[in-house]
């Protein structure tokens, strides 16, 4: 059914918090993932203080259905300072988690890998280094791109599917793909093993509970070690509707099912998102690994 449960519920940043992170990232001029997106954990995030940063502008290439990120052509414009501002706001914050995440950069040459790699190596510069987390987008499947951003510094790439093979066409720019993204995750794996990938499923989208089963035994079969699932919530009547909304247990057994598949960390619920619950999940799978 697609009538909105009682219980799904997204919280609004507080006023203090709001005002606080708010001001710090407009005058360091800086995007977050949690406005351009709309994302519903902007309340939970803020609250502590913390934010997703999105990286080379609030102007997406690519027109995806799901996302409410401003789409359009950039101009191959890049601002050059952008990693030196996200240094002083890692600081500032005194994060010791990151998460970097950008915009798809279609009219530049290398996608803007590059500009990527100086942001991941400008914060690891830093006197105590934060762990840091990409959430990269394909790069069109540039092995050259792929690997600059692999060697930067990340401890963590997440790249995502986003849906389930069927719906991809529907959900996704023409320009992504199921296939290429998980091209972009087995290759990530090539390039350094000892990395950390992640990959997300929304949910919610007309597709089935085996198809999200299959999608998930596919990341698996690339090397994909943390997988999030979360319900689609539609950001505005722009976007596509939500087709179907999943019971609480219906995220119980994706988790479970997750966890027997080999997955080092698996997080699902209606508000999960990429980024949610970062640092937690990272430090989860680094545990499990340990413990193999």
């Amino acid at each position: 059914m697609n009538v909105r449960p009682d219980w799904i519920q997204a919280s609004a940043p507080g006023q203090e918090s709001k005002v606080k992170v708010g001001n710090k990232l407009k005058e360091l001029g800086l995007n977050t993932v949690c406005r351009e997106a709309n994302c519903p954990n902007q309340g939970k995030c803020w609250g502590q203080g913390t934010a997703t940063f999105m990286l080379m502008g609030s102007l997406c290439t690519r027109n995806c259905r799901f996302c409410d990120v401003k789409t359009g052509d950039p101009e191959r414009a890049l601002d050059e300072t952008e990693p030196e501002r996200l240094k002083r706001a890692v600081e500032e914050f005194e994060l010791d988690y990151v998460v970097l995440t950008s915009v798809d950069r279609d009219d530049l040459a290398d996608g803007g890998a590059e500009h990527f790699r100086r942001v991941v190596e400008k914060i690891k510069k830093l006197s105590e280094p934060p762990l840091v987390e990409g959430l990269i987008p394909d790069f069109s499947g540039d092995h050259e791109s792929l690997e600059l951003v692999a060697r930067s510094g990340l401890d963590v790439i997440g790249h995502n599917i986003e849906t389930v093979e069927r719906l991809s066409p529907k959900v996704r720019d023409r320009r992504a793909g199921y296939r290429l993204s998980l091209s972009v995750l087995e290759r990530i794996n090539q390039v350094d093993a000892n990395l950390v990938t992640k990959s997300s499923i929304m949910v919610g989208l007309g597709e089935s509970r085996g198809e999200v089963r299959e999608a998930m035994e596919d990341l698996r079969s690339v090397g994909v070690d943390i997988v999030t699932v979360g319900q689609y919530l539609r950001p505005t009547p722009d976007q596509l509707p939500v087709e179907e909304y999943w019971d609480s247990s219906d995220f119980e057994e994706v988790k479970r099912r997750g966890e027997r598949m080999g997955f080092s960390s698996v997080v699902a619920g209606p508000f999960v998102r990429s980024s949610y619950r970062a640092k937690e999940t990272y430090l989860q799978a680094e545990c499990r690994e340990a413990e193999l």
